[in-house]
Parts: structure tokens; C-alpha cells; sequence
């Protein structure tokens, strides 16, 4: 016999209501009125639209507000649905094609009969702004799996009629609004009324759609250029155009086909040749370049590219030699606070940078310098005894790695003229369809959750726990400075994340119902289930994944 009530816990409360009542329902009855800043909810752990139907015998209900990261995730999630379907309106002839985080929004390339202009722009933009003030209805249904593809052959998604070809439902669930359908890979906004703050401008040869920040609206907001981020973004984008992989539907085909083994040739080809290239250009200028500082974000590679790039640079006559910034880390009792009264080892401060200036001007003057050693057990300095002796030779560059790297306060004493920075990030390109981006922090995500598990014993929880500690101090440390680098490097493979899913998934699987946790780790089963898995028999030993996975060739 169905359940004719359901228990809701909610700020404290506990509700008994009918069950089959929607989170809007009962949240309309909680506050008297739905909360404007209420764009979806969570339902035991789980992120879900407003329409969604409360059952069971009980129901832990959170609301998802903006500004909190799920929240974000929906609001971005809704206005791109709106921007799409005010293309389609204006504009069906063109195409719009999900790009990269930029500028605290997402850019679409465009492709059409005629080009991109302003006025062209300009009146999607009034037309994103008019769907956003009648408040139109973002409106979920589920139909077969040969439904969804009659629907998007006829709209002509080829992205996404491909990515349906390994889908294994015989339901696909769909949104939109208005005449322009996608699948529901995840919760929108109960209606575009609530999309304040949303603005679409001209960026180079296509379009940024921006999003509003801690009550800012986007078109407030000053655009900071990012000329080699978006360098970069492009020439990944064009490598997975010739490797035919540019969305998850491609890469599943020749994963499928047999294909797979010379895609991967082929991506880790074009990185060991960016390699080669960023060694070249160091060696160009062997004369003043002294100093290599190389910084980028947790996950991202680092350990394995920096072993490629000596190889590299010994081919070119270069001796790299390396320094740890681990050995200049204040004793423990001298570490700046955190705002929660921890210590801060993430910040600039808890690196002792007078002396670490001091011995850089030294050792690139031609000094022999005591490099101290810095002992984690005791939190302090070990006797000066057991520091260690450096010194540079004509022929030697010092690497400097770490997430300060391009900070420059890290290295104010040292001439500039001596320095080559190189911003390292797993930028990933791949989109799931034309419309639908993954989020760049998720490649690295994954592969930290992997390598932790496989080679550090903590488990999915951990990780996914300390992952958003783990991307403030990214972002107050290192990606402001990411222009400031001379050369950028994208240690993102597109081939990636169908040999992660092979371990992320069993690990995520770990994480239990009732833990905070969960909520990201159901998030990252469902885009992991998009992947056709291949295992890892055809990553070369030199490869950057291999530092994630286990095998790698340059493992001490």
C-alpha cells in the first residue's frame, strides 16, 4: 500500500505532509511564500529540482540558495538553458557550442551562415533579458529514449543525439524552455525569474554569457582580460577538433570502434610536443633565464611534467635543478591563522620569504647556500647540520615548484630578467554535447580522489571533504598570478576521464547515504556514467595521468 505520509526534517523542524507533496509545496507552506533565492533543493543528499515529489517514510530537506556552490550550479545551469533557447528564437539557423569558464561566466563559440556582431548579440541579450522577466517556466518531463532522439535529430543536436548512442536507460528526462530541449543532466531553476543579474557580451569571435557574484550584477562587474587563459583554452579546444573527440558522445564512439588506442597516442603526442616547445623556449634564452618558478593547482600534474620538461631541457643542454619550498616553511608556531583559528599553510606568509630571497639572490650570484630541511614531525627547522649544499653551474636552471610560485612576492628580490613562469592546470575542453560544459575542476577532482585512494589510504570522504579548503586557497594563491606566467600548459588528456571512471566510480560507490559527502559524490557517478570506461592498459608509462593511476616511469 503506498505511503500516505512522509516525515520532513527541515531547519531544525520536523513536518508530517502527504506524500507525493513537492519541495515548492512544502517550502511555500514553511515561509508562507517560496523564497526568491530558493533555485532547487537537496532531498537526502541528493540535488533536485523544486518540482520534485517528497516520499518515504522520512525526508532530510536542505534548501539550495544562491550563493552556495550547488546553487551556482543551477543558476549557471538555467541561464544557459535561457541563452539557447533565445538563440533558437532569433537564430535557428545557428549554432552555439559551450566553451570555457571565463570571466565568471561560460563563452560560446558561434557558428552560423553569417558572423557573430554586436547588434547580433545585443539582441540576444534583450531576448535572455525578456524570457527572464516574464518569469518563464523551466518544464521537466521524461520520455523514451526514442522520444529524445526523434526530438534532437529534428532540432538537429547532433552532440547530443551522439551522446545518447551509449545511453542505456530506456527514460531519458528532459527540461526546457520553450521550444528548446535538452537532456536534465542535472537541477534548474523552478523559473528565469529568478536568473538575476545575467548579462551576455561580445567576447573575440563568439560570446560570454556572465554570471552575477555575491549579490553583483554581471554587467556591473569589471571584465578582467585573460588573453592566455583563453590562448590556451583554444588550442585545446582545436587538438580534440583534430582528434575528432570534442564532446563525450565522440570520445564514447571510438572508445566503442577500437579507435581509442590511437586517440591516445595521438593526445599524449601533442602534449610531449608542448613540452618540447616550452623547453625550447626556455632554451632560447639561456643567457638570462636562471630561474624556472613553476605553479599550478592541486592535481594538476605538476610532479610528472616537471620530470618530462627536464628530460627536455637536457636535451637542449639545460641541467634543471630543483628546490622545494617545503624546506622554507616558518616553524609551526609561527604559521598565519586561518578565519576558523587554524593554521594557514596555504598562505604566502607561512613561508619564511625573507630567507628564501635572500639564498635565491645568493645561489643565482653564484653562491654555494645552505638549503635548509624542514622536519613536518617536530614543525620546526632541522639543525643546520643536516641542511643541504647548493649551487648553480653555468649550465643549470633552478626549478622552483609550488602554489606561490607566481605570486610575486615570492621571489621580490630577484630580477625579473632572470625568470621564466609556467601556469600548469588541467583545463579540460571535452563538453558533454553543445550545450552542456564540465566543469575543468572536476578532471582534477577525480584524479586526486583516485590517486588518494589508490596510493595516500584516504578514502572518497576525505577527499571530497577537503575539496573546496582545497580550492579557496587555489584561488586566493595561484589563479590570480595565471596571467602573469609566461608560458601556460593544459595537462588535461581528453581521453581521461573513461580510464578514471574505471576507479573513481567504485570509490565514490564507497561513500555512505547519510554522510555530508554524498551529495558530490551521487553528482560525480551521474557524470561519470556518461563514459564508456577503458582501462588502462594503452596509457603510456610517461604519461601525466599515470601520476593518478599508478605505473608511471618516473615513480622514485
Amino acid at each position: 500500500m503506498p505511503q500516505s505520509s512522509v516525515v520532513v526534517s527541515f531547519q531544525g523542524e520536523r513536518r508530517q505532509v502527504p506524500s507525493g507533496k513537492t519541495v515548492a509545496q512544502f517550502l511555500t507552506e514553511f515561509f508562507d511564500r517560496l523564497p526568491g533565492d530558493i533555485l532547487a533543493a537537496l532531498v537526502n543528499r541528493r540535488l533536485v529540482m523544486l518540482d520534485f515529489p517528497l516520499r518515504g517514510h522520512q525526508v532530510d530537506l536542505e534548501a539550495v540558495r544562491l550563493p552556495s556552490r550547488d546553487g551556482e550550479a543551477v543558476y549557471r545551469r538555467s541561464a544557459s538553458l535561457v541563452l539557447a533557447e533565445s538563440v533558437k528564437e532569433l537564430y535557428p539557423e545557428a549554432r552555439l557550442i559551450v566553451g570555457q569558464s571565463l570571466g565568471k561566466g561560460y563563452f560560446f563559440s558561434w557558428q552560423a551562415p553569417f558572423p557573430l556582431s554586436f547588434q547580433i548579440v545585443n539582441s540576444v541579450a534583450r531576448r535572455v533579458d525578456e524570457i527572464c522577466r516574464e518569469d518563464r517556466p523551466f518544464v521537466r518531463r521524461v520520455v523514451t529514449l526514442e522520444e529524445a532522439e526523434t526530438i534532437f535529430r529534428a532540432a538537429g543536436q547532433d552532440a547530443t543525439l551522439s551522446l545518447l548512442a551509449s545511453y542505456r536507460s530506456s527514460t531519458v528526462p528532459l527540461v526546457s524552455c520553450g521550444e528548446f530541449h535538452d537532456i536534465a543532466h542535472g537541477a534548474v531553476a523552478p523559473s528565469a525569474g529568478r536568473l538575476k543579474g545575467v548579462a551576455v557580451l561580445p567576447y573575440e569571435d563568439g560570446l560570454l554569457l556572465r554570471f552575477p557574484r555575491n549579490g553583483e550584477s554581471a554587467s556591473e562587474r569589471p571584465m578582467r582580460p585573460q588573453p592566455k587563459l583563453f590562448a590556451i583554452y583554444r588550442e585545446t579546444r582545436r587538438w580534440n577538433e583534430v582528434l575528432g573527440v570534442a564532446n563525450v558522445g565522440a570520445l564514447n564512439r571510438v572508445c566503442l570502434s577500437g579507435e581509442i588506442s590511437e586517440v591516445i597516442r595521438i593526445a599524449e603526442g601533442f602534449q610531449e610536443k608542448r613540452i618540447a616547445q616550452i623547453a625550447d623556449a626556455i632554451a632560447a634564452e639561456r643567457n638570462r633565464i636562471r630561474l624556472v618558478l613553476v605553479a599550478g593547482p592541486s592535481a594538476s600534474g605538476k610532479t610528472t611534467f616537471i620530470k618530462r620538461l627536464g628530460i627536455q631541457l637536457r636535451v637542449n643542454g639545460i641541467q634543471p635543478v630543483g628546490l622545494s619550498l617545503d624546506n622554507y616553511f616558518v616553524n609551526r608556531e609561527m604559521t598565519p591563522l586561518d578565519s576558523d583559528g587554524k593554521p594557514d599553510y596555504e598562505a604566502i606568509e607561512a613561508l619564511d620569504l625573507e630567507l628564501l630571497n635572500t639564498q635565491l639572490d645568493a645561489v643565482l650570484r653564484g653562491e654555494n647556500v645552505a638549503v635548509p630541511r624542514y622536519n613536518f614531525l617536530t614543525g620546526m627547522r632541522d639543525d643546520p647540520h643536516r641542511s643541504t649544499t647548493l649551487h648553480l653551474e653555468p649550465n643549470q636552471v633552478l626549478l622552483v615548484e609550488g602554489i606561490h610560485a607566481l605570486n610575486p612576492r615570492l621571489t621580490a628580490a630577484i630580477p625579473e630578467t632572470t625568470k621564466f613562469r609556467l601556469f600548469i592546470s588541467a583545463l579540460t575542453q571535452l563538453t558533454l554535447d553543445d550545450h552542456n560544459r564540465i566543469f575543468t575542476a572536476d578532471a582534477r577532482l577525480l584524479r586526486r580522489l583516485v590517486r588518494d585512494r589508490l596510493y595516500r589510504g584516504h578514502p572518497a570522504t576525505r577527499t571530497l571533504e577537503m575539496w573546496n579548503s582545497v580550492r579557496r586557497g587555489e584561488a586566493r594563491g595561484i589563479f590570480p598570478f595565471q596571467e602573469q606566467a609566461d608560458l601556460m600548459f593544459n595537462s588535461a588528456l581528453v581521453y581521461e576521464p573513461a580510464v578514471l571512471r574505471v576507479y573513481a566510480e567504485r570509490f565514490l560507490l564507497e561513500v555512505p547515504r547519510e554522510h555530508p559527502a554524498y551529495t558530490e559524490a551521487y553528482r560525480l557517478l551521474k557524470f561519470l556514467s556518461w563514459f564508456v570506461p577503458i582501462f588502462q592498459d594503452d596509457v603510456p608509462h610517461t604519461s601525466l595521468l599515470r601520476e593518478f593511476i599508478g605505473g608511471s616511469a618516473f615513480t622514485d
